[in-house]
């Protein structure tokens, strides 16, 4: 389950990012997550889609969450 307002690792980059909420695809009705870096970004405001935010992910031959929730 994702955390609103969790603070989350990515795999590959390690930096982190905030969950600022929940949101729905105007026209497919997927679940999306917006979520914002905690480091200087020209992008202030991401949006991935849920199954993708939450998914493991293949990185240097082992099996990981593409996000870590670090901080609740």
């Amino acid at each position: 389950m994702i955390k609103i307002g969790g603070i989350y690792k990515h795999f590959k980059n390690h930096k982190l990012y905030k969950i600022i909420c929940l949101a729905k695809h105007s026209e497919t009705m997927e679940d999306m997550v917006v979520y914002e870096p905690q480091y200087e970004s020209e992008n202030k405001i991401w949006v991935r889609p849920a199954l993708m935010f939450d998914e493991e992910v293949e990185f240097d031959g082992k099996r990981q969450k593409r996000f870590q929730l670090v901080e609740s």
